[in-house]
């Protein structure tokens, strides 16, 4: 029997449209559309898919995307923390920031492309610190975060209620 969330999960990632991933490679986009697909009925064969997806455009930030959040759902938890810990040294790379998020310094303005991948990226590393019941972590991230993001736009504001609840 599925949990609600991932019950949740389960239902987004069966709907019928394609998940928009943005401007990726087609043979790219058709292994994680392909990943999607199969997450419902076989989560070892989707991590497969988007591993393979990983190993052939590692700088294509969606596919760490949908490892992590494949195996945060799944309890993996070691797994989604390396898989969001790599896509977040990608995306920083890519941003032309420091590889260490602790060295990030707050932008005049919310950046896109990788700089908010970073940014979002970090918001599920301190909520898959929070389900490793590591509130340490997540709260430092979450510190960061509250200067990095002050809108709260990718999300963070809903991780810290959550470690808040934690303690």
């Amino acid at each position: 029997m599925n949990t609600p969330v991932q019950q949740h999960v389960t239902d987004l990632l069966s709907e019928r449209d394609p998940i928009n991933f943005g401007d990726l490679p087609d043979d790219i986009n058709t292994l994680l559309q392909q990943g999607v697909a199969a997450y419902n009925q076989d989560w070892s064969h989707a991590d497969q898919l988007f591993r393979q997806a990983l190993a052939a455009a590692p700088q294509q930030l969606p596919i760490y995307f949908c490892l992590y959040k494949i195996h945060t759902y799944q309890g993996n938890l070691d797994e989604a923390q390396a898989a969001a810990e790599n896509g977040l040294r990608e995306a920083a790379i890519q941003a032309g920031w420091p590889t260490d998020w602790r060295e990030w310094r707050p932008q005049a303005v919310l950046p896109d492309g990788p700089g908010r991948f970073a940014l979002y990226t970090l918001k599920a590393l301190a909520f898959i610190h929070l389900r490793q019941n590591a509130p340490h972590q997540a709260h430092e991230i979450i510190d960061a975060l509250r200067e990095l993001d002050p809108t709260g736009a990718v999300g963070w504001p809903v991780v810290a209620a959550l470690a808040d609840g934690v303690g």
